[in-house]
Parts: structure tokens; C-alpha cells; sequence
């Protein structure tokens, strides 16, 4: 029997605007309102409302709450410092990522947002460390709860400044939250993103989101405030090569492979998967991600070989065409020291070959 597909508690306010609605993820999600290229310049050059109440959204309640997540997340827990919040990865014993994540150290718990397409097996996979290791966590999905509004650009600061009450945004960090009062709920506020623009998220009640997603739009009219699609938010984070799970991570892929080795801290502590890691480090990646920029006609996607010499040395991850680079642009991972920056070499699309120069990620970086 099919699975329905959730929905989000703005489903009906982005169907009654006219919203394309695409099923992603097990949600029906809205994929674009204005279109794609015009609601990413949005957020490049003003502000972009986004709904990513898809995400899994995980809180915990128990003793030794920061010690159980240390022994599962890549990166460091049991320092994470009031209202901080870090990246990192869940792995499997032989280094496989399971799902990359954000960790934070809320007021009164620790709350983790996995991905969409992760969340049951990110949840199964934490109740059976909970049980294996005697723990006695309480791991709740608060989806039914909470919505998730991302706000992104560089007027999204000014904009949420002037609605939300007791609270400093300017004094708010990267990789950090605050509590404030926003129409009337006191909510907790992020400084995360995923588009590379300053931004924030907003966690909303869910019977809040419609009257707060309408809210955000009448303020923010003079801010030029545009709502955002999954179409859009895909084109902004690959344009600041950041990985999307399926593509540049999976069960396949070491955090080494990825060129996310920050993410791994090792020292002095033990967690899932460190051994392999440990490993995996010493031995090299298996692969590289790399960069390319399109110099023949023709968009790079997801599968597409990539080519040096004749020989095939691996294969795109993504690929788009890119509204502020004004050319297609994708990730890949080849073999390593295959494809060195600055190099030649060519994608095969639609069995025609393509050339490409290889370039240092990311493509667009905020204020250059």
C-alpha cells in the first residue's frame, strides 16, 4: 500500500498561491511560485522565504543526552556551548554516512534537524543505539508541532529585526540561536542556511505558520521578500557547493571522500564509525569532489560521466545551470588527482561529449 505524502502546515497557503507542488521527499512540497531563476536572484539580492518544515526535526529529553549524541555524531557534542549549534555527520561502523545534520544546544534540550528523506532512518538508527547501549533517551519527533521558515538574503536581518521583540539579531552569530518574541510566540531563532547568504530560521508553532508566513510577506514587501521553492533552494546551495544528501553524500561515501573532514573530531573521544574513519583517513579518499564549470552548450546532471583522455573518471553529482554565475555549473567526484583545478575535461551529456574546466568549489561565495 502507498505511503500518503504529509504535508507541511502551510500546505494550503502555498497551493492557494498558486504554488507547483511536487511530492519530495515523502511531502508534498512547493517547488517554485514565480520561478526558479527569479526566486534565487531574490534571495541573492533581497530576502526569500522558505518552507522547510519538511526537514525531521528531533528533540531530546533524558540524563546524558550530550554524551549518547557524542557517541553518534562525527563532530563534538559534549562542548557545544548554550545556543550553539553545529554540522555533522551520523555514520555507520564502516564510515558511511547516513545523513548529515545540525546539532543545537537549545535553552532546555538538544535538538537535531536531519534530512527529510532521512528521518525515519536517522530515528530508527538512534533507538537502537539508545537500546544497545542501555541508554534511556527520549527521542521525539516534533514535526506535528513545529513548522520551520527560513528566512535568507541580505535584507532578511533588517526585516526579522523589525518583527521579532527581545532579541539582538545582529548579536547572533553564525552557527548560533536566540529565543525572541514573534507575533506573540516565543520562538527559537537560528543564523544557519543553506543558499550561502546571511539568514535565519525561525521554528514556529505549527497552528502559527500560516498567520506567520503571511506576516513575513506583508513585512517584508518592502524588502522585496519573495517566497522559495525547492527548485530555487537546490540552484543557491549548489552554486555555494554545499552537499546535498543523495547526491554528495550517502552510504557509499566516507566524510573524507566529501572534503568534510572538519566535521570528523576524532581526538579523544569514540563514536559510531571512527575506527573506519580513523582508517580511511590514513589510507586517502577513495574519490574527490571537484567543480566544473561548462565551457560547451549543454547542463552537466546528476549521473553524467566525467572524462579525461577518453577514460572515465567518475561522474557528476549535481548539476544546474547557474542564475548568478550566468553558466551551468556542477559537482563531481572523480578519481583522485584525476582532474586537478585549472585542468580540462569533459562530461558526457546525452552521449555527446562536453568540455569543462575543473575550478576550486565553491562557486559563489557571499561578498565576492
Amino acid at each position: 500500500m502507498t505511503t500518503p505524502l504529509k504535508r507541511t502546515p502551510l500546505y494550503d497557503t502555498h497551493a492557494a498561491a498558486g504554488a507547483r507542488i511536487v511530492p519530495f521527499a515523502g511531502w508534498e512540497m512547493p517547488v517554485q511560485y514565480a520561478g526558479v531563476i527569479a526566486e534565487h536572484q531574490a534571495v541573492r539580492n533581497a530576502v526569500g522565504l522558505f518552507d522547510i518544515s519538511h526537514m525531521g526535526i528531533l528533540d531530546f529529553a533524558g540524563s546524558g543526552v550530550a554524551a549518547f549524541l557524542d557517541g553518534i555524531l562525527t563532530n563534538k557534542v559534549s562542548d557545544l556551548a548554550l545556543n550553539q549549534i553545529r554540522y555533522s555527520l551520523v555514520c555507520r561502523p564502516d564510515g558511511g554516512v547516513l545523513d548529515d545534520v545540525l546539532i543545537y544546544r537549545l535553552p532546555t534540550h538538544y535538538r537535531l534537524v536531519v534530512n527529510a528523506s532521512n528521518t525515519d532512518k536517522i530515528v530508527a538508527w538512534l533507538e537502537h543505539q539508545n537500546t544497545s547501549q542501555h541508554w534511556e533517551i527520549d527521542i521525539a519527533v516534533v514535526n506535528s508541532a513545529l513548522a520551520l521558515l527560513a528566512v535568507q538574503g541580505p535584507g532578511a536581518l533588517p526585516l526579522l529585526q523589525s518583527m521579532v521583540e527581545d532579541a539582538d539579531l545582529a548579536g547572533v552569530g553564525y552557527y548560533r540561536a536566540t529565543q525572541g518574541l514573534f507575533l506573540g510566540n516565543e520562538i527559537a531563532i537560528t543564523r544557519t542556511g543553506y543558499t550561502g547568504e546571511d539568514g535565519f530560521e525561525l521554528f514556529v508553532p505549527a497552528a502559527a505558520a500560516p498567520e506567520a508566513w503571511a506576516a513575513l510577506l506583508a513585512h517584508g514587501a518592502s524588502h522585496d521578500i519573495a517566497p522559495v521553492g525547492l527548485g530555487a533552494r537546490d540552484t543557491l546551495r549548489l552554486e555555494a557547493a554545499l552537499p546535498l544528501y543523495g547526491h554528495e553524500l550517502d552510504e557509499a561515501t566516507t566524510p573524507y571522500d566529501a572534503g568534510l573532514k572538519r566535521f570528523v573530531r576524532t581526538k579523544g573521544r569514540s563514536f559510531v564509525g571512527k575506527q573506519a574513519l580513523l582508517a580511511a583517513r590514513k589510507a586517502g579518499p577513495n574519490k574527490e569532489l571537484i567543480g566544473l564549470h561548462l565551457i560547451d552548450r549543454g547542463i552537466a546532471r546528476d549521473g553524467c560521466p566525467v572524462v579525461v583522455n577518453d577514460t572515465e573518471v567518475g561522474a557528476v553529482t549535481s548539476g544546474t545551470f547557474s542564475p548568478t554565475l550566468q553558466k551551468a555549473i556542477a559537482m563531481a567526484f572523480v578519481e583522485p588527482g584525476a582532474a586537478p583545478p585549472g585542468a580540462t575535461v569533459q562530461v558526457r551529456i546525452r552521449a555527446q561529449l562536453r568540455g569543462a574546466q575543473v575550478i576550486a568549489l565553491p562557486f559563489y561565495r557571499r561578498g565576492s
